[in-house]
């Protein structure tokens, strides 16, 4: 139970801080927009398409942190259904880190990190063959 604590937090962080943190952090900026400041010179992404669409990106990055906080409460709560919602986004975000460079780097470690410690919380010392 307290393993799941751990991931808990651990997706909180993620979902509330860099997620929709940086949603909110960039909003502004778009309100702001003048012809002096671009916000693709600060913040760059490996496939292009997610570069010219910022706005959108925003919009995506706020359901992805809405949908891990939720998931994260369930499993704060020892809920079946948090613990299959974790387990979603930890594994979606597992599988598009990689095209989110460089930001995905840290969605990776902290996905990534949630995911061993629900699984090793969920498994525990069970053998794959028991003998």
């Amino acid at each position: 139970m307290k393993k799941y604590r751990i991931a808990s937090i651990l997706m909180i962080i993620h979902g509330a801080f860099m997620e929709i943190g940086g949603c909110l952090c960039l909003i502004p900026i778009f309100i702001m927009s003048s012809d002096k400041f671009d916000i693709n010179q600060y913040f760059s992404f490996i496939v292009p398409y997610f570069q010219n669409n910022m706005n959108l990106m925003l919009i995506m990055g706020a359901i992805y942190g809405i949908v891990r906080i939720i998931g994260a409460i369930g499993l704060w709560k020892n809920k079946m259904w948090g613990l299959v919602l974790s387990i979603i986004n930890c594994t979606i975000t597992m599988a598009l880190m990689m095209f989110m460079l460089p930001a995905g780097i840290m969605d990776g470690i902290l996905a990534c990190s949630a995911l061993i410690v629900i699984l090793v919380q969920y498994f525990g010392d069970k053998k794959i063959i028991q003998e």
